[in-house]
């Protein structure tokens, strides 16, 4: 179990998708199932969400014409690169609750980072549309500009290394239990967002 109190932190770590931003993935499939003059099960059934070249995406390591052209194949659906774009970022569904006023009280007390597996266009999107809330961080790490990802070794230890204070001092906040324990595997401390209330819940912890 994740022990938090005051003074246990000396900065916090926070995934974006589903932490910071919320995400809708059915907007996606709905955009492009309406391009392609299809159901959107049918277009859902064929997703396949970590694929190879999703995660190569991820990295940087193949551009978004060969991401949708990867796309345009395993869904079986013929839209241009315009349409893929335009589902591709139409996830991005608001702010979580309440983490517009719990960032800027927590960025006080002591620095904040984000650590976020995404892709250019995603970066692109949020940077412009959010750029009010993503002010809070002192540093944005991402997969896609740092050549690692959540939940490697190698990318944790990356993060870390740049933050320059100890993992176990390092509060990181994510929504999936792979990246969670990736952290812990670590020594970060690491809490698991399953609800919204769970960042606030950890701040109070850690008297914030």
């Amino acid at each position: 179990m994740t022990s938090l109190s005051p003074g246990s932190a000396d900065a916090l770590l926070f995934d974006l998708g589903r932490v910071v931003l919320d995400i809708d993935f059915s907007k996606a499939i709905a955009c492009w199932a309406g391009h392609a003059g299809c159901k959107p099960e049918a277009v859902l059934a064929r997703y396949v969400r970590d694929s190879e070249a999703y995660r190569l995406h991820e990295l940087g390591k193949i551009s978004d014409e060969d991401y949708f052209q990867s796309l345009r194949s395993s869904l079986g659906i013929d839209i241009s690169d315009a349409q893929f774009l335009e589902g591709w970022n139409a996830i991005f569904a608001g702010e979580m609750p309440d983490v517009a006023e719990l960032l800027p009280r927590a960025a006080k007390q002591m620095p904040l980072y984000a650590f976020s597996n995404t892709n250019r266009p995603h970066v692109d999107h949020f940077s412009k549309e959010y750029a009010d809330l993503l002010g809070h961080f002192r540093e944005l790490y991402l997969s896609s500009s740092i050549g690692l990802r959540k939940p490697d070794a190698e990318a944790f230890d990356h993060v870390v290394a740049a933050i320059g204070v100890p993992a176990e001092r390092i509060v990181f906040f994510d929504d999936l239990a792979e990246n969670v324990e990736g952290a812990r595997a670590r020594g970060l401390t690491a809490v698991h967002v399953t609800s919204p209330g769970d960042v606030g819940n950890a701040l109070r912890a850690l008297g914030i």
